[in-house]
This record gives structure tokens, C-alpha cells and sequence, in this order.
């Protein structure tokens, strides 16, 4: 069938060209293939980078730094107010790390960093083995132990308690063995988000490689290995929206919202000890925000993956920038009128109610990102 259409078609053009008196010569100009767009993406790619990725991976490192000061500090002078300190500088290091989420490709994968930071459920029964049978905590010493006695969620676990009823551990509760290891892992994490810092900025494989930045900067270069163009660069960004769009909406929320108040499983909850599940979940979509926008919050408006979107369809560029926005909203309204942590919501009649909401717009996010803007790779006219 393949082969008589194609007779047909230049058939048709010879008896085109035949009433035009054509005689064969080649002085005419191809058509132009109107259904492609044209977009210049070097400018977005280079901005992303610099000023989303790279800057987002430098306030981590420096905020890691931050938060191995504060507990030092809580170490040295055990006191309520070192205790809350040191909380605030858990949570102020957790806001890079999440909305970073929304680019986890490159070092902070093949260097095994994500796993080491962010390790989720917390194994509680090695942790407490751990804290009975350790003592002094050396940095080298930890990172030999499995990743689930480290990261984020180790740390809060011991300076949050278990979240059961509130969030607002007692420093009399703050034993001297978990006030040595939260140093220790302070420590441990201070150095990851430096190796990952580096990685974009210096080597990403810190020894003779370039840095990972200047590698997606630089698609198709010599000894690039890992973009051959500007496609897949662009395509390696809008994969990794979809990625935690879809890990929010169908994991990090869905799985302990359950199908039923019954099924509801608080022990499934990310961040549950802190009680910072919500604003987890609201900066992660705020990070596909940053990567959409090209800008991180309250930086001036710079080339994202929107202008790329706007270059092929106006109309659905600004749709899928109000569906995020939206789907931020959302989650952000799962606490209610009465500030209700993620944690009780799920096992709540009217919170589950906003949880669905919540996980509707997701989804219709996730749709958008997939089946309207992942395909106009295909019509970029590069």
C-alpha cells in the first residue's frame, strides 16, 4: 500500500509540473514544513542551568554548611533555642533539596547522592542499634553505614521526635548519644551537597571530567557523552517535571492517602516527624515551577521551558504555567482553615476531601506535561 500511495503522489506532481511547463530543472524552492516551530534554545538551556539548577545545588551546599554550624553549636551548648535553631536550619536546608527534585538527573544520580541524602522510610530499629552501640560518630565512619541510618530523615527523626503528636521535641528528650550523631551526620551531609555543588561546577565525576553544568551547557561538544544535542537536553528537563509531578501525586501522596480512610498508612508519610510534608510536596511543583518559569523565586524573568512551549503554542504555554500554579495551590490547601499536617489529614473526612483535589490537579498536570508538551520535541524545528 505504502508503494501506490507514493506512485500516486508522483504522479500527481508530474502532471503539476506538466501544466506549469515544467522542464525538469531543479530552480524551484522546497516547501516549508509549517507544521515544525522554530526556537533558539540555547539562551533557555544556559539559564536553566546557571540560574536554576547550578544556583539551587550552591544553596544546598550552603545551607548544609548552615545547618553543620547549627548543630554544632546545639552539640556544644544543648539548650531549647539551640534545639529550635537547628530545626530551622533542617527545614531551611530541605527547601533546595525538594525543589531541586524537579531536575535529579546527572551527579546527584550517578554519584549515588540522592540516596544518601534522602533515603525514605528511616529504618528506626538500626538507628536505634546504631545509637546503642556507638559512640564519637566520625563522618568517614557513617558513610560505611547503610543509607537509611543517614540524610534528611534520620536527622529528623532526632531532632523532631516521631511526630506522633506533635512536632516540638524537648531538648531534655535529646540524648548525648543522638546529640553526637546528628554532628556526625551534619557532617556527612555538609560534604554530599558539596560533592554535588562541585560536580555542576568543577568535575562531575571529581577527577579529570568536566563539570557536569558546562556538559548540558554545551550539548554535542567534544567528548560530551551524555547530550548529543539540544533535544536531549530540553527532553532530560521536561522528563524530569513529569518525573516528581507524577512521584507526588501518585507516591509521596497517594500511597499513604490509600483508596479509603481505612487504608489511610501515616506510616508511609515522607517528612512525618518534622510535620513538613506539605511544603515537601508544595516545593517540589514549585520546582517544576522554577525549571517552567526559568527562575528561581524572586529572580528576574529569564528564559524556561515556557518560552520553548510559547515559541510553538501560546495558549498552551499558559495553561500548563496556571496548572502548576494550581496544583501548588492545592497542596498547599490539604492543611485547611486549621494549619492540619499532612499526616492527620489523610485519616481526616474533609482532608481527604483536599487531598483528592490535590492529587486531581496533579494529575492533570502530569497529562498536560506528557501528552501536550514532552511531544513538541517532535515538531521543533532545530
Amino acid at each position: 500500500m505504502k508503494s501506490l500511495k507514493y506512485s500516486a503522489i508522483a504522479l500527481a506532481l508530474i502532471s503539476t509540473l506538466a501544466a506549469c511547463g515544467g522542464s525538469g530543472s531543479d530552480d524551484t524552492t522546497p516547501p516549508i514544513d509549517e507544521s515544525k516551530f522554530a526556537f533558539a534554545a540555547t539562551e533557555m538551556i544556559t539559564n536553566l542551568t546557571d540560574d536554576v539548577i547550578v544556583s539551587g545545588y550552591a544553596s544546598l551546599a550552603m545551607k548544609g554548611e548552615s545547618l553543620l554550624l547549627a548543630t554544632q553549636t546545639l552539640v556544644n551548648t544543648p539548650t531549647q533555642a539551640n534545639l529550635l535553631a537547628a530545626q530551622e536550619a533542617w527545614k531551611a536546608a530541605r527547601q533546595p533539596w525538594e525543589q531541586g527534585e524537579s531536575h535529579i538527573f546527572g551527579p546527584v544520580d550517578s554519584l549515588g547522592i540522592d540516596p544518601h541524602l534522602d533515603s525514605w522510610p528511616l529504618n528506626t530499629t538500626d538507628l536505634t542499634t546504631v545509637l546503642a552501640n556507638n559512640s564519637g560518630f566520625d563522618a568517614d565512619t557513617i558513610k560505611g553505614w547503610n543509607d537509611d541510618v543517614q540524610g534528611f530523615h534520620t536527622m529528623e527523626y532526632l531532632l523532631f521526635g516521631d511526630g506522633v503528636a506533635d512536632n516540638e521535641k524537648a531538648i531534655a528528650d535529646l540524648t548525648t548519644a543522638e546529640n553526637e550523631y546528628l554532628m556526625g551526620l551534619a557532617e556527612v551531609f555538609r560534604d554530599y551537597t558539596k560533592v554535588l555543588d562541585d560536580a555542576w561546577q568543577v568535575s562531575h565525576d571529581g577527577q579529570s571530567g568536566k563539570a557536569y553544568g558546562e556538559l548540558v551547557k554545551n550539548p554535542g561538544s567534544d567528548g560530551n557523552t551524555f547530550y548529543s544535542s539540544q533535544v536531549g537536553v530540553i527532553q532530560e528537563l521536561v522528563n524530569g517535571m513529569i518525573a516528581i509531578v507524577d512521584e507526588v501525586g501518585n507516591g509521596k501522596i497517594a500511597d499513604p492517602f490509600g483508596v479509603s480512610l481505612e487504608a489511610a498508612d501515616t506510616s508511609k508519610v515522607e517528612s512525618q516527624y518534622s510535620w513538613n510534608s506539605l511544603t515537601d510536596f508544595s516545593d517540589n511543583i514549585v520546582g517544576v515551577r522554577n525549571v517552567y518559569q526559568g527562575e528561581l523565586t524572586g529572580a528576574s524573568d529569564k528564559q524556561g521551558i515556557v518560552d520553548f512551549v510559547k515559541a510553538a503554542d501560546a495558549t498552551l504555554a499558559a495553561r500548563v504555567g496556571s496548572e502548576i500554579d494550581d496544583a501548588i495551590i492545592k497542596i498547599q490547601a490539604i492543611s485547611g482553615t486549621n494549619n492540619m499536617p499532612f499526616r492527620q489529614a489523610i485519616s481526616d473526612v474533609e482532608g481527604r476531601v483536599r487531598v483528592q483535589t490535590a492529587i486531581d490537579a496533579l494529575s492533570k498536570l502530569q497529562t498536560s506535561l506528557e501528552s501536550d508538551i514532552l511531544p513538541l520535541l517532535n515538531d521543533w524545528k532545530v
